[in-house]
């Protein structure tokens, strides 16, 4: 049951797209856009952005870490799979940096970058190493 669960998520992911949300001077919280009922993935995945959005950092960094969690024993086309799991990376990287956890929050922005040649994540780390002076 598991495994159909995750393999129906993903393939629901494939039809699916990322936004941004946020303007270009501020960072972009990605959330996975579905026309059917969210599943467990694009629910962590959402939840996330929005608790970034919410300023509720703590309990934002715990929900993208259960996504990326998620994305790691997801079936599915490595591509996407990979750029999902950039785009939670990044999130949570924000969110860190919100936390004022410099740190951990680099070290999640340049494996986003790593994983996916991304605007939306090169415009994160960018914007982090302007705001830490790097």
């Amino acid at each position: 049951m598991k495994t159909l669960i995750k393999t129906i998520a993903l393939s629901s992911l494939l039809t699916c797209s990322a936004a941004a949300v946020a303007d270009a001077s501020d960072y972009k919280l990605m959330v996975i856009e579905t026309a059917t009922a969210p599943q467990p993935l694009e629910q962590s995945f959402n939840s996330c952005a929005l608790n970034v959005k919410s300023k509720n950092y703590a309990q934002a960094e715990e929900i993208c870490t259960k996504a990326i969690a998620l994305l790691k024993d997801a079936d599915g086309p490595k591509f996407k799979v990979r750029q999902l799991t950039s785009f939670a990376l990044s999130n949570r990287g924000v969110a860190r940096l919100k936390a004022h956890n410099d740190t951990a929050a680099l070290a999640d922005l340049y494996e986003a970058s790593k994983l996916s040649n991304s605007t939306m994540v090169s415009h994160n780390l960018t914007r982090a190493k302007e705001e830490l002076s790097l």
